[in-house]
C-alpha cells in the first residue's frame, strides 16, 4: 500500500495510486530492509564491521509465550507424538 494512502490519502478518478513519494518511501524502505541482519534486525552494516565488535550487548528475555509452546512440543515429543507439520497455537489464558 502507497504510504500516502496508508496515511489517509483518498486517490480520486484518474489519479495514480502511487506518487512519486511513495516510491521514494518504499525504495527507501527496500534499503534499509537489505542492511538488517536476518536473525537480529541490527544494521548489517554496522554490526559486521570489525571496529563494533564489543559495540554491543545482549540482555536475556523470557517470553512466556514461547515458553509454553516449547513446553507443550516437548511433552507431545516425549509422548511419541509425531510433530512433523506440527504449528502450536498460542493464546492468553484468560482465567
Amino acid at each position: 500500500m502507497p504510504r500516502s494512502v496508508f496515511l489517509g490519502r483518498v486517490v480520486g478518478d484518474g489519479e495514480p495510486l502511487w506518487l512519486p513519494e511513495d516510491r521514494w518511501w518504499a525504495l527507501a524502505l527496500a534499503e534499509v530492509e537489505a542492511d538488517a541482519c536476518p536473525d537480529c534486525g541490527q544494521r548489517w552494516s554496522e554490526a559486521t564491521a570489525p571496529d563494533n565488535e564489543d559495540a554491543y550487548r545482549a540482555d536475556l528475555v523470557k517470553c512466556h509465550a514461547c515458553a509454553i509452546s516449547a513446553k507443550a512440543v516437548r511433552a507431545h515429543q516425549d509422548g511419541k507424538g509425531d510433530t512433523d507439520g506440527l504449528h502450536v497455537n498460542v493464546e492468553r489464558d484468560r482465567r
